[in-house]
């Protein structure tokens, strides 16, 4: 990457212009190897409906006799490295530190399960007006993050939140409703969930 190339990715995550691009409909991801950070627009999305939310009735259980803590916001910076803590990972040490300067502006929020006071699983995403875009989810124990999860569109419903961006369709996520559409359709959730001044 010559000087120029650096300038110009260097500019991008700036709060202002992360903030822009998220709303555009992008979100950058770091090459392993080289940690240069790219923004991808993929022309399928995957979001999961907050008004057609599934949850197995399995975990519906699990979540009851688990009886995790859940905490929003208190330890941001150790979700992303959870999330970050893996043999190969897009999320760079630079890509953190843009994540912190979103988190103090407002922008970067998580959800956390605790057990025994010890943080066990989790997840992150960005938000602007009414459109969450989720990043990443971690877990240590046995469902963990599913239940970060639930809570998490459970808030965002008691928010009137409009969007939850969950970028690719996974089995991890299918289970969960979680759908695919085409970009018309989600430049106009986009377009939807902007009209609402939403706070996490």
């Amino acid at each position: 990457m010559d000087n120029k190339e650096k300038l110009l990715s260097d500019d991008l995550l700036k709060p202002n212009n992360m903030i822009r691009l998220y709303a555009s409909g992008a979100f950058p991801m770091a090459e392993s190897q080289t940690g240069h950070i790219n923004w991808y627009m993929p022309e399928i999305r995957c979001i999961i409906p907050l008004d057609n939310f599934n949850i197995p009735r399995s975990l519906k259980k699990s979540a009851e006799i688990l009886n995790y803590e859940i905490r929003y916001d208190s330890d941001y910076l150790s979700v992303i490295k959870y999330c970050s803590a893996r043999k190969e990972t897009w999320i760079s040490e630079k890509l953190i530190d843009a994540y912190n300067r979103l988190y103090k502006r407002g922008h970067l929020h998580t959800v956390e399960t605790w057990k025994d006071n010890m943080l066990v699983g989790g997840l992150y995403g960005i938000t602007f007006r009414g459109a969450f875009f989720g990043e990443s989810m971690f877990s240590l124990v046995s469902q963990a993050s599913k239940i970060a999860l639930i809570h998490l569109v459970n808030r965002l419903k008691d928010k009137n939140f409009v969007l939850l961006d969950v970028q690719y369709l996974t089995d991890h996520l299918k289970m969960f409703g979680a759908v695919e559409i085409v970009w018309d359709e989600y430049q106009s959730m986009l377009r939807e969930s902007y009209i609402v001044n939403s706070e996490f």
